[in-house]
């Protein structure tokens, strides 16, 4: 992995238009990215796909990146994370609701290249999410497994944004404590 400021040249080259800088930050840093890909759109190919549409948002936005705002990465990731899940949420909406699809929305959390140590974190997963609240577990796997946003979230439960950030805080906390002792 490249260190912050390679990144930054990097970006700030390709907000200039160099097309070299684009094929050298991906050199850098798609392994990472399409890992995160193929963590949320689980369909190999079309994790591909998105992550062509990534870099060429990242060919078209660069020039957007400022340094002061973050390091690199992270603004990266947010570009590839969102791609990703807009993704998700087409194929979904073509395909209509979860339960008609019968997916395992627990799948959509764990690292799909672990068999053994997924099929454990995926029990521990399980464990903990079922401690959980229900509005709080619904709402942690409707924003990361299904990419609703506090917003979307809000409308759906008929709460306030903020009790919505309050239980995916709570539940979120909840969740790493557990895993923690269960691991």
């Amino acid at each position: 992995m490249a260190d912050d400021a390679t990144l930054r040249l990097l970006l700030a080259g390709i907000g200039r238009g160099e097309a070299d800088r684009l094929a050298e930050l991906y050199d850098l840093t798609s392994p990472k990215l399409f890992g995160l890909i193929l963590r949320i759109q689980r369909d190999r190919g079309l994790a591909e796909d998105v992550l062509q549409d990534v870099y060429m948002r990242i060919w078209q936005a660069a020039g957007t990146y400022r340094p002061e705002a973050g390091p690199p990465m992270p603004w990266l990731v947010t570009v590839a994370r969102h791609r990703a899940i807009d993704s998700v949420r087409r194929k979904t909406e073509a395909q209509g609701p979860e339960s008609e699809r019968g997916e395992d929305w627990v799948a959509r959390l764990i690292d799909p290249r672990d068999g053994a140590a997924a099929l454990m974190d995926r029990e521990a997963l399980l464990a903990c999410l079922g401690r959980l609240d229900p509005a709080h577990r619904d709402c942690v796997v409707l924003a990361y497994c299904e990419g609703l946003s506090r917003e979307e979230l809000a409308a759906r439960f008929g709460r306030p944004v903020n009790t919505i950030k309050t239980w995916l805080h709570r539940a979120l906390a909840g969740l790493k404590t557990c895993l923690e002792t269960v691991s």
